[in-house]
């Protein structure tokens, strides 16, 4: 495990504060769960994932790679029907300058 330099002290209530930069590095916002476990004297925090990694919507989640992904962005992903994606335009050319 590695040391990032950082340290804060425990409140009256037991109480730590992140340090913005960690919340910013891990996408931790106000509101997020945290999973709290312990190995030997170690309190370790890992963030649970309970928003849509594209859209932040919190209905009909599915876990993909440790990520949630709402079942309105998977649909989007993989087209209707589970096959694949929409076709999409090709895009335009560039035009050559005269």
């Amino acid at each position: 495990m590695k040391s990032i330099g950082m340290s804060r002290k425990v409140d009256d209530l037991g109480r730590i504060v992140l340090p913005v930069e960690l919340r910013r590095q891990l996408g931790i916002r106000a509101g997020d769960e945290l999973d709290i476990s312990v190995d030997g004297s170690m309190v370790l925090l890992s963030k649970i994932e309970s928003r849509c990694v594209f859209c932040d919507s919190m209905d009909s989640l599915r876990a993909h790679k440790e990520k949630q992904i709402c079942g309105n962005c998977v649909t989007e992903l993989t087209g209707p029907a589970g096959g694949a994606p929409a076709a999409t335009a090709p895009a335009a050319a560039p035009s050559s300058a005269v």
